[in-house]
């Protein structure tokens, strides 16, 4: 039986530390602090874990007396070192949420939604220094409906995580593993999102908007603007044939009832689904990002 150390954060690592533990010995977890779930887990299992940045040496100490053929990281929130990589007798490997090399780096599927791409994935690829650079091992496409939000896309990966996983450690077992280089004139890399990035801009394509909008819909912290100095967090948006003059500003509402209605470049959008204050909107009135208190 392969023996392995496992990197995990939020519910897909739960969910997967939680099933491989039945085909597989887990000898050691790394996580984050905010992952209690695994936590306790692993406190139930007794499964020695560390949480915490396991950089400068932190998780290394951890690990370093504890032998393992294969280290397996899934949903880690933290880029690990070189010592922590070459520890693992066999193989170091990370399945990352995109088919790399296209999106390296933080929150793809919410990345590839903006963009309004229509499929996704995950990766099982090697791990080296360099951020989601390593040697493709495997992939699943993952279609993107045009109605999916980020949450909806972590469901479908979550449907594959398992197979994934458990189909890298079994080539590992049966030493059949084949990887291929990633081609870096492909590869795309965005950055690390937080809930201040997600302003809306009215002088967007109405598209993009309502992209935008499904891609960080709740329980993600949203897409949001501002009216009469108050924050409007919108999870839902759709495409309306309401008529408007080009002249007019984007982002001023064209009416109220039964839906409100925005004015965008290309056409007006509903905003179906808004959480945050109580506002009394206007006819005339402006969605803008120049109310902020």
């Amino acid at each position: 039986m392969l023996t392995l150390g496992v990197l995990c954060s939020g519910g897909l690592g739960y969910k997967t530390i939680s099933q491989i533990i039945n085909n597989y010995e887990v000898r050691f977890v790394l996580t984050d602090k905010g992952s209690t779930a695994i936590i306790d887990f692993c406190k139930d299992n007794k499964i020695p874990c560390f949480a915490g940045n396991p950089r400068k040496g932190k998780g290394f100490s951890f690990i370093k007396d504890i032998d393992v053929d294969v280290i397996a990281s899934i949903n880690y929130l933290f880029l690990i070192e070189e010592d922590i990589i070459t520890h693992p007798k066999k193989l170091a490997f990370n399945i990352h949420g995109s088919l790399l090399p296209k999106y390296r780096g933080r929150t793809p599927h919410v990345w590839a939604i903006i963009n309004n791409e229509k499929e996704t994935g995950i990766t099982a690829h090697k791990i080296e220094i360099g951020c989601d650079t390593g040697a493709i091992i495997e992939q699943i496409i993952i279609p993107i409906g045009d109605n999916d939000t980020g949450a909806d896309i972590l469901v479908k990966y979550a449907e594959q995580y398992i197979p994934l996983v458990e189909g890298v450690l079994q080539k590992v077992d049966k030493k059949d593993l084949e990887t291929t280089i990633q081609d870096e004139s492909k590869a795309t890399y965005f950055g690390k999102r937080t809930p201040n990035d997600g302003e809306i801009n009215w002088n967007w394509s109405k598209e993009r908007i309502r992209n935008w909008v499904r891609a960080q819909a709740d329980p993600y912290p949203g897409a949001f603007t501002f009216y009469d100095n108050k924050k409007v967090i919108i999870d839902k948006v759709n495409y309306s044939d309401y008529g408007f003059n080009s002249s007019v500003d984007n982002g001023v509402i064209l009416q109220v009832s039964p839906q409100l209605t925005i004015k965008t470049p290309n056409g007006a959008l509903s905003l179906e689904n808004i959480r945050g204050e109580k506002c009394t909107f206007v006819v005339g009135k402006k969605l803008d990002n120049e109310n902020r208190k």
